[in-house]
């Protein structure tokens, strides 16, 4: 059985996450959605809040588990038997951060591929970040995430 993981944040989930999941999902045999619960940025949603909204997001994706997690991403890949871990890259800025951390994955843990998928012409723009900075100024975000996740926003910053 051919295990992914695909970790993040996810402070909150978006539909461009919700695209990298769906196409990885078809492509392994079980994806796991690692979600950090300590990233070093400023969270806007606790990780039991993360975690929620995106199983909420995934309920369709019957090889999809979503797992919170707090230590190295690979010790964490190694915890759950995942051989590949999954990366979105949405534009050109993403790629070199992408790449840094995949060569760092690799010497940390051989054994374990790191795999880009290129975000979806539509989701290239979306950003967590930017979500969140939109709904503060009352703007519409309702095509970027599910309902409950822009409900969530709305509830969290108007």
């Amino acid at each position: 059985m051919l295990i992914a993981l695909y970790p993040g944040s996810f402070d909150p989930i978006t539909n461009g996450h919700i695209d990298v999941i769906t196409r990885a999902a078809s492509l392994f045999d079980e994806l796991v959605v690692g979600v950090f619960d300590a990233p070093p940025k400023n969270l806007s949603f606790n990780t039991e809040e993360r975690v929620k909204m995106i199983k909420d997001s995934v309920t369709h994706l019957k090889t999809v588990r979503v797992k919170p997690y707090a230590e190295l991403t690979v010790n964490f890949a190694d915890s759950i038997g995942a051989k590949v871990i999954v990366r979105g890259l949405r534009m050109g800025s993403d790629f070199e951060r992408e790449f840094d951390m995949a060569l760092m994955n690799k010497k940390l843990a051989p054994h374990i591929e790191s795999l880009c998928l290129m975000a979806s012409a539509e989701h290239q723009f979306i950003s967590s970040s930017l979500l969140k900075e939109v709904v503060q100024w009352d703007g519409c975000i309702e095509e970027f995430v599910p309902k409950h996740v822009a409900a969530a926003l709305r509830k969290k910053y108007c």
